[in-house]
């Protein structure tokens, strides 16, 4: 049986309101709705099934300025209609309103997704727009000779040594007929600040809580810059870093793996909303969060993340300088990437999830205790808390994963490493014992969690 999907839609009957799943539709990748089956996708019936295919065809190009194709279908003598409705070159609203179909979920567009929206239809971004007040004056040269030696280490941009700054800048299509991108002054400019204010990274450490606040400091410059700063404050004033010896040699890292940080950091940077609130790095006991203004592109989901991806840049030219000068690759493998280095490193996934208008990444400090442990979590808990991940969101899936650590754990100390409230770690809880994954014995404080394998 077909399931409802990207592109599939059932409904019992037709009402007006699914005039927004056919906007939806036509502003994402196209679809098909089916009138007359219901949510399993049995067909039902419909008793105006000939009225609806005459009147739907006015009633969808009066109000949208489109026109499906509708047919009558008939199984086991009950009608129902098919509406196949094409992916739109042009943005289409309903009366003033945006919609897209993400996954299988309808959602008006608003704020900046909107704009992120009308301007893709139009086939622009916001780091390709023009910035009219900005000069080759504003450019920072030694960004550009920086920038130069990376490329050329990494193999990515031959031949540039001898290119003059405008002369680069014209070849990484960041200098216009028109002028200076927006992309042109976040890499390289002097003071991208004068023109985008909250382009900078606040770094605060804290106790336990967020309520705990001890110091902070404020990372400002083009993204070269900002980069090379903030990870330099991580390692010489906000993070730890714990001395062990093998042999007579000293070693010391940092309690979060290097390579895991600077893939969040890069990803924050490179596709974070420059037009919204500055990023802002949160240092606290047991974890590190960082959070940037704009949520995920509309055809991305949280879950999606953990998965193999597009990748969807918001900003293409940015990234792309960034991949020439290889610090990042073009496959979507950023959040791959962090977990990987987590696992190696015997962390906890990171969390990953949308929240305020932006995209916060979390790397949890607790390290799985003893190394037959961190064994048993990648081999027989690997493949389960995977199915879980699918069947019901990665958050879920982290609750099992720790319990699965940590079964002595309670919901309250939970809560405390993910950073949620009580209630939502008892919600997740409760869909693992009905899936009958976990049990508790014990009394509340004292006992533990039982897995069921």
């Amino acid at each position: 049986m077909t399931l409802e999907s990207q592109k599939i839609e059932w409904k019992q009957s037709w009402q007006d309101e699914y005039l927004k799943w056919i906007c939806g539709f036509a502003n994402a990748q196209g679809g098909r709705i089916y009138i007359g089956k219901d949510d399993q996708g049995k067909t039902v019936g419909l008793e105006n099934a000939r009225k609806l295919l005459e009147d739907l065809p006015n009633k969808i190009r009066d109000q949208l300025g489109l026109m499906p194709n509708i047919n009558l279908l008939n199984e086991e003598g009950k009608d129902y209609l098919e509406l196949i409705i094409e992916p739109s070159t042009v943005p289409i609203s309903l009366r003033g309103s945006y919609y897209f179909r993400s996954g299988s979920v309808k959602q008006e567009l608003k704020g900046q997704a909107l704009n992120e929206f009308l301007l893709n239809k139009m086939g622009k971004t916001w780091d390709r727009l023009v910035e009219e007040k900005a000069t080759l004056e504003d450019i920072d040269e030694g960004s550009v000779d920086f920038f130069k030696k990376e490329a050329a280490s990494a193999g990515r941009l031959p031949d540039i040594a001898v290119l003059s700054t405008e002369d680069l800048l014209k070849k990484l299509r960041l200098l216009t007929r028109e002028g200076l991108t927006n992309a042109a002054l976040v890499l390289f400019g002097k003071d991208p600040g004068e023109f985008y204010p909250n382009l900078f990274v606040k770094i605060g450490r804290f106790g336990e809580s967020v309520a705990d606040m001890r110091f902070q400091e404020v990372c400002e410059g083009n993204l070269f810059r900002m980069l090379r700063d903030v990870m330099e404050q991580l390692e010489k004033k906000f993070l730890v870093k714990p001395v062990r010896f093998e042999g007579l040699r000293r070693i010391e890292e940092l309690e979060y793996p290097v390579p895991a940080l600077r893939e969040m950091l890069l990803n924050a940077l490179v596709h974070r909303n420059y037009m919204g609130s500055m990023t802002q790095l949160k240092v606290l006991d047991d974890r590190i969060s960082l959070w940037n203004a704009g949520t995920l592109p509309v055809e991305l989901t949280v879950d999606k993340l953990f998965h193999v991806h597009e990748s969807i840049p918001r900003n293409p030219l940015i990234a792309e300088v960034c991949y020439r000068a290889g610090y990042i690759d073009s496959w979507g493998r950023g959040i791959e990437k962090i977990i990987e280095t987590c696992k190696n490193a015997g962390l906890p996934d990171p969390i990953i999830e949308e929240r305020n208008g932006g995209i916060a990444v979390e790397l949890l400090k607790t390290p799985v205790s003893d190394p037959d442990d961190t064994e048993r979590c990648r081999n027989d808990v690997g493949t389960m808390s995977e199915r879980i991940r699918n069947d019901v969101g990665s958050e879920t899936a982290l609750v099992f994963e720790i319990i699965c650590q940590q079964p002595e754990c309670t919901t309250d100390q939970i809560a405390k490493k993910m950073g949620k409230a009580t209630r939502t770690i008892e919600r997740y809880i409760s869909k693992l014992k009905k899936a009958g994954l976990i049990t508790r014995k014990g009394p509340k404080l004292g006992g533990y969690w039982e897995i069921k394998t």
